[in-house]
């Protein structure tokens, strides 16, 4: 499943429209969770049910089209479903009880309710809102796909605008190159990460960047009357610059993730408890200015996409580990360089990284005997991790 997102372009009552649809959306994901609440019990086939006796009962809701509603029941019950998850897992602290919405931002349609005109580059909505024709700004091309191939259309406000994400049921995949190399990645706040071999990429610090301007937007909010549309333009500028922000750090973290997985053929790195570091409350702006969680969700993606094998090792131990005799060298976060007695002397990073794929090499079942070759092919690609093998015999040693 790909997504492809196009900028709705159209006039303003259309937008208002899409408004009316997306409030109706969110009443029938809360009409629908409410009577989970009061009917503990109720299967997805029951909300269903719910959404057509809803669509007699409140007129304006009717116009939605009726997938739509179904679509809306789904998130509800997806939210139930995950809340039980969690309590299953006896997952730590709060396990998400499904909340009521009060500032939804989408409408999600199925296989109706729209339609694609002949050159794909508008899209129509005929449900009982009549939003209308809009115009799809993007340089994707929806020719390459079939119609029963799009499955969803979002329809999502953002402070720049309207969009369309289509939800394409294909699977993408590209011919894989060798390369011969695997890395480990230890992410930071110095440097973004800092792998194996000793190399860094820059922490970009977007969220730091833009903190000035954030705050003087922030600053000209508080000096409007509340109501007035001055103080919604001086919100609106406000999102427009929260936006940009997490569009630079989600663009830095695909086009990082691409490099790192196209450039090697084992790539090991940290799965880190983000929700849990956050609560250093000294950390967690630059924490979540980071996005690790991000860099790592591409990560797995763009593994599965040019078939690499890309695995998350525990992050216990990596840094105060020795990677070349494994003694414990216990260090606090100030100290930078990682001092053995064996003589191996490292930056923290780089130490950590080799640790990394280390621990990745032994996670995965390979080994490596006296040639620094594989001795144990999980995946029966004997050329790829005997490649991977001699490549980091040097920091097994």
């Amino acid at each position: 499943m790909i997504t492809l997102e196009f900028k709705l372009k159209g006039k303003a009552k259309q937008y208002r429209v899409i408004d009316e649809m997306i409030r109706t959306a969110q009443f029938v994901r809360n009409k629908t969770l409410r009577y989970w609440t009061e009917n503990q019990g109720v299967k997805l086939v029951d909300l269903y049910k719910q959404c057509a006796i809803m669509a007699k009962e409140f007129e304006w809701a009717g116009k939605l089209n009726s997938m739509a509603r179904q679509a809306s029941a789904e998130r509800a019950i997806f939210a139930i479903q995950r809340f039980f998850a969690n309590c299953k897992a006896k997952k730590p602290g709060k396990k998400g009880y499904p909340q009521f919405k009060k500032h939804t931002r989408s409408v999600e349609y199925k296989t109706s309710g729209w339609l694609l005109s002949t050159d794909k580059r508008c899209l129509t909505f005929k449900d009982g809102f009549a939003a209308g024709k809009f115009k799809l700004i993007g340089n994707r091309d929806l020719h390459f796909y079939a119609p029963d191939e799009i499955k969803r259309i979002r329809v999502v406000r953002r402070a720049d605008g309207y969009y369309a994400q289509f939800c394409i049921n294909v699977e993408q995949k590209e011919e894989p190159i060798l390369t011969g190399k695997s890395i480990g990645i230890d992410v930071g706040l110095n440097h973004f990460y800092t792998d194996s071999d000793g190399k860094t990429v820059a922490n970009p610090h977007y969220l730091r960047k833009s903190e000035k301007a954030l705050k003087r937007l922030q600053k000209r909010i508080s000096r409007k009357k509340k109501g007035s549309s001055n103080r919604r333009k001086a919100i609106n500028k406000l999102g427009r610059k929260h936006l940009k922000v997490s569009r630079q750090r989600k663009d830095f973290a695909i086009k990082t993730a691409l490099c790192v997985v196209k450039s090697s053929d084992f790539v090991a790195y940290e799965d880190l408890q983000v929700r849990n570091m956050v609560k250093n409350h000294k950390l967690a702006k630059s924490i979540s200015d980071a996005a690790w969680s991000q860099f790592a969700q591409w990560l797995e993606y763009f593994g599965k996409v040019y078939d690499r094998t890309v695995i998350a090792v525990a992050p216990q131990y990596t840094s105060q580990d020795c990677s070349s005799c494994g003694n414990t060298v216990l260090k606090t976060l100030s100290t930078r360089t990682h001092i053995c007695g064996c003589g191996t002397t490292l930056d923290r990073d780089h130490n950590a990284g080799r640790n990394i794929l280390a621990k990745g090499l032994k996670q995965a079942g390979i080994t490596l005997n006296t040639a620094g070759h594989a001795e144990i092919n999980a995946w029966g690609q004997t050329e790829l991790y005997s490649l991977v093998a001699a490549s980091t015999s040097k920091s097994t040693d």
